[in-house]
């Protein structure tokens, strides 16, 4: 491992609450298929899962970005969906498709999944890319783990594949919530294993993506997207008290307060269309904010672009702020937009 202590890095300084130099930044899926470098890697892998699963190229697509750009993160490349791959769902990536999986819509196919003992051992390739990424990353570069909340892996595992409105999970939900209620507590128990896993492996934070919290109506957002967060945010608390957890509960609008006091997180990803100056006034004196520029505007790049995000630090750049997307970066954004976007930035003082 390199010299440099965790303590100095920009990034973990912000999420403690402590003044830092410059507003810290780094791009949710920074590391894809925008980028030339990653296309030819894709290409020599193989299958996505296969991308994800040898620690050479995993490793590799991870630091491409950080090369580039020299994000203040870097992130796992890895999927939110090998959680089910490794609990014995079969999981493909279809070109033009996405992921395609074998639902599973009631009990009797939910006890076929296998138990979360073993996990380790199953994805133990990811793991080993974490310990290689700690040790080629820069010293100030913080390492980020992650995983999928499981309400939003659950909409992937019921539906077999991403959906406009989860309506497949949400018919299980409204009719029979205490069977799904056994999917998620299985997600809760693996969500913390993957996790703990690959903070024992050196990621330093670990961020949460519940994609599809926003489809759930209040009931069921506190107990199946609120609850399952605070149980694995308070598991990783009492193993790993030091690593900083971040959330994601896109789409959460007004049940987003509830959400950070219901969970205790030290981060909170804001989506593209929350209000900066709403989260400033509501969330910002509790928690880090991070994000939240639309992923097309990097798309679009020029004087729109560079007014949105100076409207964004200029809000939150005065509290403990991370820059970030409000959603991934999609695979037709410029490159060129992106150097531009972390020199922005970089550039901007309070």
């Amino acid at each position: 491992m390199k010299a440099a202590s965790a303590g100095g890095k920009r990034l973990l300084k912000a999420l403690r609450r402590e003044p830092v130099d410059q507003v810290p930044v780094w791009l949710m899926r920074q590391a894809g298929r925008y980028l030339p470098e990653y296309r030819k890697v894709r290409a020599e892998a193989g299958s996505f899962l296969d991308l994800c699963y040898t620690p050479d190229f995993a490793e590799e697509v991870t630091l491409q970005p950080i090369r580039r750009y020299g994000f203040d993160a870097s992130i796992l490349f890895s999927d939110i969906l090998v959680v089910p791959d490794a609990l014995g769902q079969p999981v493909a990536f279809k070109e033009g498709e996405g992921p395609v999986l074998e639902p599973i819509r009631n009990a009797g196919e939910l006890a076929k999944l296998k138990s979360v003992e073993g996990l380790r051992d199953r994805l133990a390739p990811v793991y080993e890319t974490v310990r290689r990424l700690r040790r080629s990353l820069p010293a100030e570069t913080t390492l980020i783990g992650f995983a999928g909340a499981p309400w939003t892996v659950a909409t992937y595992m019921v539906g077999g594949r991403g959906s406009p409105d989860q309506a497949a999970a949400k018919a299980w939900v409204y009719t029979a919530p205490d069977e799904f209620q056994k999917l998620i507590d299985l997600l809760v128990a693996a969500t913390i294993e993957h996790l703990s896993a690959q903070i024992e492996a050196g990621a330093e934070v670990v961020q949460i993506f519940d994609t599809w919290a926003g489809s759930l109506p209040e009931l069921s957002f506190r107990r199946f997207a609120m609850t399952p967060m605070a149980e694995i945010r308070t598991a990783l608390k009492q193993r790993y008290p030091a690593v900083p957890v971040i959330g994601f509960p896109r789409g959460a609008g007004p049940m987003t307060a509830a959400y950070l006091d219901a969970t205790g997180i030290d981060g909170l990803s804001l989506d593209t269309a929350m209000s900066p100056g709403w989260a400033r006034d509501r969330l910002q004196g509790t928690t880090c904010l991070q994000g939240n520029l639309d992923p097309l505007l990097l798309v679009a790049g020029g004087s729109e672009m560079q007014r949105q995000v100076r409207h964004i630090l200029d809000t939150l750049g005065h509290g403990p702020f991370i820059f970030n997307l409000g959603h991934g970066i999609v695979p037709q954004t410029p490159p060129d937009h992106v150097a531009e976007l972390v020199e922005l930035v970089r550039e901007w003082r309070p």
